[in-house]
């Protein structure tokens, strides 16, 4: 039986008088698919690995087929998983407001498999491949141990954003605008702990946006926001969205 809580009506006006939503999702939406966190994935096989070994410039160079195989191992893992109530109420909500903007640090693709169109991608996306070089899109050969780019011959990594790199400036700009524009910001399954991120909510609110807070517990930026809903997100968001159809 799903939990079920009070949604304060003044959110729901916000939503439903809303010019801009600006939703922020982290790691806590896609655990709800199973989605293991990046550290949380860390076990049995890759136990021993330091996250650095697995997930950074420094550690690809060392070791590019040990970082391939613990990405191979991830996309099998996700490419499993479903898109939960959570980001089918997400896609929903797009079509129910005159324009959303939905940035996530999460790398799974669940949101465009759940129906949601142009999302930003803070962290990258797991199925991604980039040459190391050149940094753009490639398509590769999956059977190599370490996969090259077609075009110059470099190795090809993951397209995710690993430990020391910084966010793409595309990315960092649309996300910052967005949150700056909005009238209601949404934080959902997120710590509100990882910088810049974390700040998306706090230029919202800067920029006098009604801040919403979703998430199972309370974080350190809870007392900032305008209202904390308490619950997960695959149980909170349909119930939300369906009152602002009503």
């Amino acid at each position: 039986m799903s939990e079920s809580i009070d949604i304060p009506d003044s959110i729901i006006a916000a939503l439903r008088d809303a010019r801009h939503v600006c939703v922020l999702t982290g790691a806590g939406i896609s655990a709800e698919s199973g989605v293991p966190t990046f550290r949380g994935a860390q076990d049995g096989l890759w136990a021993k690995f330091d996250p650095y070994e697995l997930a950074s410039p420094a550690g690809f160079e060392r070791d590019p087929a040990l970082v391939w195989r613990w990405y191979r191992w991830r996309r099998e893992l996700v490419a499993k998983a479903e898109p939960n109530p959570a980001h089918r109420a997400l896609a929903k909500l797009s079509s129910l407001v005159p324009r959303l903007t939905l940035v996530t640090q999460n790398v799974d693709g669940l949101h465009q498999r759940a129906g949601s169109r142009q999302v930003i991608e803070f962290h990258g996306n797991l199925f991604v491949t980039r040459c190391i070089a050149e940094g753009c899109v490639i398509d590769v050969d999956d059977t190599a141990e370490v996969p090259v780019c077609p075009n110059c011959g470099a190795a090809a990594r993951p397209g995710v954003v690993w430990f020391g790199e910084t966010i793409a400036e595309h990315a960092l700009n649309e996300s910052f605008a967005a949150a700056a524009d909005c009238d209601t910001f949404l934080s959902v399954g997120t710590s509100s702990l990882v910088y810049p991120a974390a700040g998306l909510a706090e230029a919202a609110t800067d920029a006098g946006a009604i801040v919403v807070e979703i998430n199972p517990e309370p974080t350190e930026l809870s007392s900032a926001f305008n209202f904390t809903l308490q619950g997960k997100a695959g149980s909170v968001l349909p119930d939300l969205i369906e009152s602002i159809a009503l």
